[in-house]
């Protein structure tokens, strides 16, 4: 089970890092969907190590909402929006992924004290989850897509739930619950606005928008 562990966590990793990679909007949609599974597949392996029905149905919840709706919504805005790629990401593909490898090392560095209070399976894999969210703090301010910023606001959200569930050994049903519906209602809001942004200005790339006046 504690390999299966640190894999889940691997490849949360892993998918972080090719969101970052990819151009193609419709991969990182993918890819967020992915990370969703995988989110929801951590939360059931601690839900059988720890023997919790509770954090086995916090483990549905979230595999429903990360996975499917949350990846739905965010197709149909790309279908709307008319974008294929984030064609010009304020830094370049091959300076971002030497500043995962930096952030990547960055988290690893700064978990040291967690993992040191309370060694254990969980917490050695708590770096995964820092560096998560400062990916997806990266993506936020790397990139110009308004659906690409979406994205990276959805990444730190699981990477904090990342986090809470290695740290805690899985939060309580009802705040990830509450957590999970206010991302949700962001994401909804996010949805108007872009469609918004479309249909007035004729593009989301968030660096043209800052250029008009009034």
């Amino acid at each position: 089970m504690t390999q299966w562990l640190y894999l889940v966590c691997g490849g949360l990793l892993l998918s972080s890092v090719l969101v970052l990679w990819r151009r193609e909007l419709a991969a990182i949609v993918r890819l967020l969907a992915v990370q969703g599974i995988l989110l929801g597949a951590l939360a059931g392996t601690l839900a059988v190590r720890l023997d919790s029905i509770e954090l086995g149905a916090v483990a549905i919840g979230v595999l429903v909402l990360k996975a499917i709706v949350v990846p739905g919504i965010l197709r149909r805005v790309l279908r709307d929006s008319g974008e294929a790629r984030e064609t010009e990401p304020l830094i370049n593909m091959t300076a971002s992924i030497v500043a995962a490898a930096l952030l990547i090392l960055l988290a690893y560095a700064a978990s040291r004290p967690i993992v040191r209070l309370a060694p254990s399976a969980e917490t050695q894999a708590v770096p995964v989850g820092l560096a998560m969210v400062l990916l997806g703090f990266f993506v936020l301010v790397s990139r110009r897509r308004a659906l690409s910023q979406i994205v990276g606001f959805l990444l730190l959200d699981n990477g904090i739930a990342t986090t809470a569930f290695l740290i805690t050994g899985g939060v309580p049903g009802i705040v990830e619950l509450a957590v999970s519906l206010d991302v949700l209602l962001v994401v909804l809001v996010l949805q108007v606005l872009t469609a918004r942004l479309r249909a007035t200005f004729g593009a989301t790339d968030i660096d043209e928008l800052r250029e008009l006046h009034d």
